[in-house]
């Protein structure tokens, strides 16, 4: 009878903690797909403004100002996510997402709205299969991870060295690179947050705090992979 109740109590365990798994998951796609939301009406907004453009790009004090208000929400997020509560994160998040609208409000500038919608689907197919397979792959991307994040800030350099060269062939390659190294990240990023919310025993703040930051991870993703695959797509339909 004991051993019977004891199989009965860990079956009601492994449902509650499936059930808190899947709430978790949720919410990290739900902030996701907000921020996205709210980045995207930003960036339409501005974009419809010739005032709010001119006093974004019409001035570079304003320009860095927001770039690096973006750079200090992000690592300020990031660093201190265990000591903010769940609303102030919450807002955070929500602000730096209208401020990265409002930066990527010059690609209504640059490219059509068919070439940003193109590139936008194509993202969302790209992004939702990857993410599907770090999300259901057995194979351990742990080391992907690292090798990536290498990769990365090697790309910023090449970047910023191709700021000064301004080789258009140069900056094609690095779209393409980019867009591997975001795949690749968008996969990672979902294995490591379904293993760190899996081992969450209830939906509790700091448990929603871990999803959010996932959110953030993956929205980040996203936007990366969208701008790559947009400078490689509008540089095809010039």
């Amino acid at each position: 009878m004991e051993v019977q109740e004891l199989e009965r109590l860990i079956r009601q365990q492994e449902v509650a903690d499936s059930n808190v798994f899947s709430a978790l998951m949720r919410k990290v796609y739900v902030w996701m797909t907000l921020a996205l939301v709210i980045t995207g009406v930003t960036a339409v907004g501005v974009a419809n403004s010739p005032n709010l453009l001119a006093l974004i790009y019409g001035n570079s004090f304003t320009m860095w100002g927001l770039i690096i208000a973006e750079l200090g929400l992000v690592m300020y997020i990031s660093a201190r996510i265990e000591k903010l509560s769940l609303s102030t994160a919450t807002i955070l998040f929500t602000v730096y997402s209208a401020l990265n609208g409002a930066m990527l409000s010059s690609i209504f500038l640059l490219y059509t709205t068919a070439v940003i919608s193109k590139v936008f689907f194509i993202t969302a197919a790209t992004f939702g299969v990857t993410a599907f397979y770090g999300y259901t792959t057995k194979k351990d991307l742990s080391s992907l991870g690292s090798i990536l994040f290498m990769a990365l800030i090697g790309l910023i350099i090449a970047t910023v060295v191709n700021m000064f060269m301004k080789s258009s062939m140069f900056e094609l390659i690095l779209s393409y690179i980019g867009v591997a190294i975001f795949v690749g990240l968008t996969a990672w990023d979902s294995q490591k947050i379904k293993e760190m919310l899996m081992v969450q025993r209830n939906a509790g703040e700091g448990a929603q705090k871990v999803a959010l930051l996932g959110a953030l991870s993956l929205y980040l993703d996203f936007i990366n992979l969208f701008l790559y695959l947009l400078r490689i797509f509008g540089r095809s339909d010039d």
